[in-house]
């Protein structure tokens, strides 16, 4: 059995990690960390999890681990590893966003992986440690990965996308709140998403005359906030010269060995992602104008599922185990 550890187990991420892994044929939870309820227990946050486990949260870390999550708030990792003499056999999985940048990715003798599996899963196999992608970067860069290892993608694409109220994390703010939320959209960040240098890294990574950062131009992302709680509708247009037949073709070879990424060409909509690892693509198209429309749970494969993705390549598992989830459809 894999012994897994969870630093800042009491958020969203931490919770649905918790509910992957204790259900996860492979793994056992060590500790499961939390320095405001250490000593309750996990159900005590994660009222869903009565009855599923008497696991408690603990005040502090130990390294009688094989892998350990890190969940807590943006900039929490790297604080961590800095500070840790971290045994070099545990891997480390951050599901936040301190290492995925290439600028980043090194620090206190560990190199961080960048853990999208639809675009370097053989890399992440023999990885120590990784970098969880962004939950709109995930959603995104599925859309566009084909056309990018193609060298199709224009120099300039524009994109919307919405998200779930517990894409801005547990906390309470302004925003997030019922009140606020409920019969309500607005964007926010227009233009200056902090997901969209991780999606121009990725892309100019298969296409290296793509933009590398957006200060060069590429991709203009406006994100919005959705009056639901979780999962992300992404729509990116530009043109292309390609027919829809030939399209569908080249995504369809690009997943073909991805088991939580498809191609249809029924309409897409949300429901058919959340509470699952899936990341699901439609493509539309009208004269030269191409649409990819693209749909994850920001939860679980732009966040949690996506790190025991990782977790399974990395220890040699079937990459589904464990997350072989069920979508809610009414």
């Amino acid at each position: 059995m894999i012994k897994a550890g969870i630093i800042g187990a009491a958020g969203y991420t931490g919770g649905e990690l918790i509910r992957l892994l204790i259900n996860h044929p492979e793994v056992e939870i060590a500790f499961a960390q939390s320095g405001s309820n250490a000593g309750n227990l996990l159900s005590k946050v994660h009222a869903d999890l009565v009855g599923e486990t008497d696991l408690k949260f603990s005040e502090s870390h130990n390294y009688d681990v094989d892998v350990i999550f890190f969940c807590a708030g943006h900039g929490e990792a790297k604080k961590f590893v800095a500070a840790n003499d971290i045994p070099s056999n545990i891997k480390l999985i951050d599901i936040g966003n301190d290492f995925r940048l290439n600028a980043d990715a090194e620090i206190n003798g560990r190199t961080f992986i960048y853990g999208l599996p639809e675009l370097q899963r053989e890399k992440i196999k023999t990885a120590n440690n990784i970098a969880n992608p962004g939950c709109f970067a995930t959603a995104i860069q599925v859309g566009l990965l084909p056309l990018a290892k193609a060298g199709l993608l224009p120099k300039e694409i524009y994109t919307t996308g919405i998200t779930g109220s517990t894409g801005a994390g547990q906390s309470l703010s302004a925003t997030s709140h019922f009140s606020w939320r409920q019969n309500n959209i607005s964007a926010y960040k227009t233009l200056t998403h902090q997901h969209n240098d991780e999606i121009q890294q990725s892309l100019h990574q298969l296409q290296n005359v793509f933009p590398a950062a957006p200060k060069d131009g590429g991709l203009s992302f406006i994100p919005w906030r959705g009056d639901f709680t979780r999962g992300i509708f992404i729509s990116s247009q530009f043109k292309c010269e390609l027919s829809l037949e030939e399209l569908n073709v080249l995504y369809s070879e690009y997943y073909n060995e991805h088991p939580f990424t498809t191609v249809i060409k029924e309409p897409l909509f949300l429901k058919q992602v959340v509470n699952t690892n899936k990341a699901i693509i439609q493509l539309e198209k009208a004269g030269s104008t191409l649409v990819v429309h693209s749909a994850i749970d920001n939860l679980l494969k732009g966040a949690s599922g996506q790190a025991v993705q990782n977790m399974n390549l990395i220890f040699g598992l079937e990459e589904t185990a464990g997350l072989k989830l069920k979508a809610n459809y009414f």
